[in-house]
This record gives structure tokens, sequence and C-alpha cells, in this order.
């Protein structure tokens, strides 16, 4: 009788942070660590094809002769989006915005630093402790900053948001300050554990042309997707 299956490792409880946006926390289940928000499982070691997927299908939807396009990358999380972005030379200054400090001390001291220590060491990477959907409707007057590229990962898709507040950055108030943040011929690219005609169709009325999705086949399940869109016009 050939042996049965090993049970699934336990999880182990790593960091529990209590922050402004309620509770978050690190586990460690075998040899991967996953992030906790509020109970709500966000993402894990496991994989990481998806969120490099929501990096260099950004770049690909890019001019080709951009010269060392700036990013931003919404959610720090587990840190694959991040390490895709540092290895690519092609891209210029690399932003990642993350609201929970506990996240960031996990990638600056913690064991995810194994994933994104050398990105952090890019000369080319700032991380912003803020939250993403104040820092998008920030007045480019203001900040003075636009990107080439938003990538955008801070909840499980646009019809399951981690917190309520985030619910606003996938309507056409928040899609439309997704676009006046980007320059011109500049994509939006959206992480969702899957795809949504309906947001498909918010993207367009809010002015983005291009619009498609772009699918991480899985053995079972529904596949995870980008959702991609593209700001119009050319760089003045």
């Amino acid at each position: 009788m050939p042996p049965l299956p090993s049970a699934p490792a336990a999880p182990v409880t790593v960091d529990r942070r209590e922050g402004p946006y309620g509770e978050v926390v690190l586990r460690q289940r075998g040899e991967h660590f996953e992030i906790i928000a509020n109970g709500c499982f966000l993402m894990d070691t496991s994989d990481g094809r998806s969120e490099r997927l929501l990096i260099d299908a950004a770049l690909a939807a890019l001019p080709a002769d951009r010269d060392e396009p700036s990013l931003l990358i919404g959610g720090l999380g587990v840190g694959f989006s991040l390490a895709r972005a540092a290895a690519e030379p092609r891209w210029g200054r690399i932003t990642v915005v993350e609201r929970e400090q506990a996240v960031i001390d996990w990638h600056r001291a913690g064991p995810l630093a194994q994933i994104s220590a050398e990105a952090l060491a890019d000369p080319r990477t700032a991380i912003l402790h803020t939250d993403l959907v104040a820092h998008v409707r920030t007045p480019r007057e203001t900040c003075g900053e636009t990107y080439d590229a938003l990538c955008l990962d801070i909840d499980n898709g646009p019809d399951w948001t981690v917190t309520e507040g985030n619910d606003s950055l996938y309507g056409p108030a928040g899609l439309g300050a997704c676009r006046e943040r980007l320059a011109p011929g500049g994509v939006l690219a959206v992480w969702s554990a899957g795809p949504s005609a309906a947001f498909e169709e918010m993207l367009r009325n809010a002015g983005f042309t291009g619009v498609r999705t772009e699918e991480v086949q899985v053995t079972r399940g529904v596949p995870d997707v980008v959702h991609l869109a593209v700001r119009p016009g050319t760089p003045a």
C-alpha cells in the first residue's frame, strides 16, 4: 500500500500587529510565509507567478521607446512584484506604497527579506509608508509626481477588497485619480483573484484604452488575472 499523503503543515504565527486598519498577521506554513489581514488571506510565498506578471505585463504594454519608465507598485505584499521590477534594468524609478508598517518591517528586518533584500537595496527603489488610495488621489500639482506604470495589488481584486475604504479605488473617482497620476501613454495594471467584466467596463468608462485581461492558468479553480489599461496620449 502506498504511503498516505502527509497532512499540510499547521501555520505558525510569526508576528501579529494591530494597526490603524486592523490586525495584520505574518504566518509560516512549512517553508512558506503568508500574510493575513483582519482574518482575510492576502497572499503567500508559494508561487508568485501572478505578482510577477503584474510587473511584466505593465512593462510590455508600454511603448518600446519609453526610456527608464517610472513605476509605482501599490502594496509591498510578500515582495514578489518589487523583486521582479528591481531585476529588470529597463525600469527607472521604482516606488512602493505600503500602508502597513508591519509589512515593511517584515521585509527590512524579518523573514521576507529573503525575497526583497536585494530589491530594497537597489538605488532606484523607494518605500512610501502611506495609504495607496490617498496617495493616488493627491493632485499632481501638489506632489509633482506622475508614473509610467501603476501596478496595484492591495486587495484580492476589485470585487473583493480588504478594507471598505479601498472600494473607491475601483470606481469612477479612484480610476480617474489613477489616470491622472499616469503619464500620457502610461499603463494601469490591477491584480485580481479572478476576472471581472464589470471592472473592464469601468476602466473604459474612466477614459482608459487598450483594456484587456491576462490570466495565470491554474490546475483547478478560477485563474488569477491582471487587468491592463492605458491612459491615452503621448508624452510631451
